[in-house]
């Protein structure tokens, strides 16, 4: 397989799965969960929250979500949408639906062609304990705390760069990062790279450069890049400003 065909397999599958009926863009509403009981325009029950826990009461006893600071949520069914249930700051409860405008919508994601000068060899450097890093949100007055486990170094063009890692899935490392393209032909806020390291080397791939939930939704409250993260120079790969923001 070639290496544009490579990035196209990857491509299909990363569209694939932001088409998910109940995924980002079946996101309709977002509201932030108060500590008092109330209920939600269409949604059964009532919600509230306290410092530990967020609750839903339906008929019955209430039923308690105790969630991590900027952690996974829960979801609860509701006919044919999902509630989820997370803790950004407070509590917050948004409706998931398959029948949502952006989702029945999609029609894929712009990217740069793939182009393998954009594939960079990099240094992994961690750091000898995780250091928990305060970051913005793209919800104004928002914050996330996540943990990074190290920084990752790399050269272009003759210069050398520095970029703080967060934890990612399945071992690897989480890069948000910001560049000259950000708010021109790629959005504003942040994208995001994966990359595995081994054996202190790490790979990265620029032409996977990813959006996060925000870029499609207003109902997400995705962080921004940690200070530092911004390269001074245009990364003319990975995706681009969604057709969503044109």
């Amino acid at each position: 397989m070639s290496f544009a065909e490579d990035w196209q397999t990857w491509k299909t599958e990363r569209e694939k799965s932001l088409a998910d009926p109940y995924g980002w863009l079946a996101l309709v509403s977002l509201d932030w969960l108060e500590t008092a009981p109330r209920a939600y325009e269409g949604l059964p029950g009532v919600w509230w929250q306290d410092d530990d826990a967020a609750y839903w009461q339906n008929g019955g006893e209430p039923q308690r979500f105790a969630l991590v600071q900027s952690g996974p949520g829960a979801r609860v069914e509701a006919g044919d949408v999902e509630i989820e249930i997370a803790r950004r700051g407070g509590y917050l409860i948004r409706v998931h639906d398959p029948k949502a405008e952006v989702l029945q919508n999609f029609r894929g994601v712009p990217s740069y062609e793939p182009q393998e000068r954009w594939v960079l060899e990099g240094v992994y450097e961690p750091f000898d304990a995780p250091v928990p890093t305060t970051v913005g949100a793209v919800v104004e007055g928002l914050s996330h705390v996540y943990e990074a486990p190290g920084r990752v170094r790399f050269t272009y063009n003759d210069t050398e760069h520095t970029l703080t890692a967060f934890n990612g899935r399945n071992g690897g490392l989480s890069i948000l990062f910001t560049d000259a393209t950000s708010g021109v032909t790629t959005y504003g806020a942040n994208r995001s790279l994966a990359a595995t390291p081994v054996n202190a080397k790490v790979v990265l791939d620029f032409n996977r450069a990813t959006n996060l939930p925000c870029a499609f939704t207003d109902f997400a409250t995705c962080p921004l890049p940690p200070a530092g993260n911004h390269l001074p120079f245009a990364v003319e790969a990975g995706e681009q400003t969604p057709y969503e923001r044109g």
